[in-house]
C-alpha cells in the first residue's frame, strides 16, 4: 500500500487533508485550525513531497518514524507551522488505517469505543460574570455537565484583567451558582506574574476551584513552577508546547501537575502519545487541549480512551457557530452530542466522522501526487 496522492481543502480557519494510496484506500485528517491556508502551503512544500511513494504496511500503522524523518529533513524549520501541517498527514493516516481495518482509531491505539466525561469549556472573556454563570448553569441542567472551565485575566495580559475586578467577580459568582457538585476550572492564558497568580490562586482555592491553567506566560517555566509549588490546586499547562525537548524538560522538572498537549499543535496523534508516555512515566495525568469543535476534539476523544494516564475529562468547547462561524457545517451528524455530561467514541471506522459536503463549496484546493 503506497501513498500516491495528498490533497488539501482549506480556508483561513480549517484545513482538511486527504491521503490516497495505490490501492484506492484513503483517509481524512486535519491540520491545526487558524491560518490553515498558510499551513496548507507548508504541507505541500515541506510535508507532501517527502511522503509520496511511502510504503505503508497493511497489518498495522508503521508511519511514526516517517513523521520524524520529515522533521529531520526539514530540520532548518523547527517550530509550530511545520507541525501544524504535519498533523494533517498524521491524522489522515490514522483515519486510513481505521477505515482499512474497519475499526475506530481508538481501537488501533489500545483503547475502545466508549463514553467519556467532558467538561464544558468557555472560550469567552467578553461575557459578564452574570451571563457566564447563567449559561453554564443552563448547560449543567440541560446537558448534565459535571465540570466547567471559564476564563480569568486577559490573554497574555501582563497582570491586567479583561476589565478591572472581573476575575474575582466571575470566580465568586460562577462558583456559587454552579454549586459544590460541579468541578470548576479556570484558564489564565498566560496572563499573570507569579505574585499575582499566587494571590489569585489562593482566592481560587477558597472558592472551590480545582484547576488553574496556564497562570503565567507559558514560556516562563520557572514562573509556572513557582505558582504550582505555592498552591494546593492543580496547575496545568503545555497547550502551546510542540517541541519534544521542551516537553522532556517540562515533565522531568515537574513544571505542572497536569500536562495539556494539543494534538494538532503537536504534529498529530503519534507525537502526542509520546508526550503522554513521558508524562505517565513521571505519574502525571494528561488532559489535552481541545478548544474548538473541529477534528482536534474528535482525535482527543479517541486518544483519551487509550492512554493509562488520561485526565478526568475531555475539554469540550461550549461555543457554537454563533461565536465561531467557521465551525458551521464541518461534519455530518452530531459527533459532539452530550448526554449526562458524556460524549461518545462510537464503533465506526477511522475517526468516525464525515465532513459535510457543503463545506467543500467554499474552500481552496491543492494536490500533490505521483506523476
Amino acid at each position: 500500500m503506497k501513498i500516491i496522492k495528498l490533497e488539501t481543502f482549506t480556508n483561513k480557519y480549517v484545513g482538511f487533508v486527504k491521503v490516497t494510496t495505490n490501492t484506492n484506500d484513503f483517509g481524512w485528517g486535519q491540520m491545526s485550525t487558524y491560518n490553515a491556508d498558510i499551513s496548507a502551503l507548508i504541507f505541500h512544500r515541506q510535508v507532501a513531497p517527502w511522503s509520496l511513494g511511502l510504503d505503508l504496511i497493511e497489518e498495522k500503522p508503521n508511519f511514526s518514524d516517517h513523521l520524524q524523518k520529515i522533521l529531520e529533513k526539514e530540520h532548518k524549520f523547527p517550530g509550530s507551522y511545520l507541525l501544524r501541517a504535519l498533523s494533517g498527514l498524521d491524522t489522515a493516516l490514522w483515519d486510513l488505517y481505521g477505515r482499512f481495518h474497519e475499526t475506530p482509531v481508538a481501537s488501533l491505539i489500545g483503547g475502545s469505543p466508549q463514553k467519556i466525561r467532558a467538561y464544558g469549556s468557555s472560550m469567552r472573556r467578553d461575557i459578564t460574570p452574570k451571563d457566564e454563570a447563567e449559561r453554564l448553569c443552563k448547560l449543567r441542567d440541560s446537558k448534565g455537565f459535571s465540570a466547567f472551565k471559564f476564563r480569568v485575566g486577559s490573554e497574555c495580559g501582563r497582570d491586567l484583567d479583561e476589565w478591572e475586578g472581573r476575575s474575582e467577580e466571575i470566580v465568586k459568582l460562577v462558583s456559587s451558582e454552579l454549586g459544590n457538585d460541579v468541578e470548576k476550572l479556570v484558564d489564565g492564558n498566560s496572563c499573570f506574574s507569579p505574585k499575582r497568580a499566587i494571590e489569585l490562586g489562593k482566592y481560587l482555592e477558597d472558592q472551590g476551584i480545582s484547576h488553574f491553567e496556564e497562570p503565567c506566560p507559558y514560556w516562563e517555566h520557572n514562573q509556572t513552577k513557582e505558582v504550582k509549588e505555592a498552591l494546593l490546586l492543580d496547575v496545568a499547562g503545555g497547550e502551546q508546547d510542540c517541541d519534544m525537548s521542551t516537553w522532556k524538560s517540562t515533565i522531568e522538572k515537574q513544571i505542572v501537575n497536569i500536562v495539556q498537549p494539543d494534538i494538532m499543535y503537536m504534529g498529530g496523534l503519534s507525537r502526542t502519545m509520546d508526550v503522554a508516555r513521558m508524562a505517565y512515566n513521571e505519574s502525571l495525568p494528561c488532559t489535552p487541549h481541545a478548544a474548538n469543535l473541529s477534528l482536534v476534539t474528535i482525535c482527543t476523544m479517541h486518544f483519551l480512551t487509550a492512554i493509562p494516564n488520561a485526565g478526568k475529562y475531555l475539554e469540550l468547547s461550549i461555543e457554537d457557530e454563533t461565536y465561531y462561524p467557521w465551525q458551521k457545517n464541518l461534519f455530518l451528524g452530531s459527533p459532539f452530542e452530550v448526554k449526562d455530561g458524556m460524549v461518545e467514541v462510537k464503533d465506526i471506522p477511522g475517526w468516525g466522522v464525515d465532513i459535510d459536503p457543503k463545506w467543500f463549496d467554499n474552500c481552496d484546493y491543492n494536490i500533490t501526487e505521483l506523476n
